[in-house]
């Protein structure tokens, strides 16, 4: 999955990229993908669960409030739960879920995330 550069500010203000990130121009992101950016999120936060929004953002491709509209939805559907952790959110997918659109609700989310991430889901059965 293509990431973009996030940004985030340093304690002087200036702005600095996260270095965990693989920087790429938003000219060499593809023009359509396999996966909608709702997909995006959850891959994202399968893999950490306390990024913050502006990160995620950064690695999806989209901005900051895209991303909170997108986990705003995930969690009223289900699928992903909340949990305050001082000034930040952690969150958990719930891998058990069916996917929503009918051609593919025969799978759940937890094989989604395992063919996307190369994983084993804990169990999709």
């Amino acid at each position: 999955m293509p990431t973009v550069a996030a940004k985030r500010p340093s304690a002087d203000g200036a702005v600095v990229p996260t270095p965990a990130l693989t920087p790429i121009s938003p000219e060499q992101l593809p023009s359509w993908t396999f996966l909608t950016n709702h997909a995006h999120v959850l891959v994202c936060l399968s893999e950490d669960p306390d990024l913050r929004g502006w990160e995620i953002a950064g690695q999806v491709g989209i901005t900051e409030r895209a991303t909170q509209k997108i986990i705003a939805d995930l969690v009223a559907e289900g699928y992903l739960s909340r949990e305050r952790v001082g000034r930040r959110n952690s969150y958990t997918v719930n891998d058990r879920l069916r996917l929503r659109h009918p051609l593919e609700s025969t799978h759940r989310v937890g094989e989604l995330l395992a063919a996307v991430r190369n994983a084993t889901p804990s169990d999709c059965s």
